[in-house]
């Protein structure tokens, strides 16, 4: 009888659970999250990051989302070429490779906002400007790839957040798309 009873509740526990998924999902906010999720390599970080930031928690449109992911790359990638500038200034060991380190966030920072320019008139010309940036972040990667200072080990899992935004927003300008051309480039 104990057993009965563990088992309904278990069962309406599920239930419930599953209608709040399925109203979750159904929201008219969060079809557009979807849109872009579905689209990162990363579907589970995407989702948190964008329900969790007011920019992109509620979009009225698939456009104002992608342009507001992008933005949201832009500032991480701003951030962080403050941050690799001021330690090139302040650490002499560090300026060589971190003066290269601010070039490449520069770059990041110069194709992302081309990519919110060019996401109305050319979506693929959106998602290639976003999808160059890896090359600057390999090169980052390499630069600092073996240093185990403060600095580079902070640059690092800086780069790795700049990284999974990159997806992120080449996701965001794909879904705005929506041709799936550019799918072989997520797999």
């Amino acid at each position: 009888m104990a057993t009965s009873s563990v088992l309904s509740t278990f069962a309406v526990a599920a239930v419930t659970l599953q209608l709040f998924l399925n109203t979750a999902s159904a929201s008219p906010h969060m079809k557009y999250i979807d849109a872009v999720c579905d689209r990162a390599l990363d579907q589970a970080f995407c989702v948190k990051t964008l329900t969790a930031n007011p920019p992109t928690a509620a979009p009225i449109a698939l456009h104002p989302l992608a342009e507001a992911v992008i933005g949201l790359a832009l500032s991480h990638a701003d951030k962080t070429a403050v941050f690799v500038d001021e330690t090139a200034k302040k650490d002499p060991t560090l300026q060589t490779s971190f003066t290269e380190c601010h070039k490449a966030y520069l770059a990041v920072a110069t194709a992302l906002k081309s990519a919110n320019v060019n996401l109305k008139q050319s979506p693929d010309k959106a998602n290639y400007d976003v999808r160059s940036s890896s090359v600057h972040m390999r090169r980052v990667t390499e630069l600092i790839g073996k240093n185990t200072d403060k600095a580079s080990t902070t640059l690092k899992e800086m780069t790795v957040q700049m990284e999974k935004l990159l997806d992120l927003a080449a996701g965001a300008a794909d879904a705005v798309d929506d041709d799936d051309e550019n799918i072989h480039r997520r797999v």
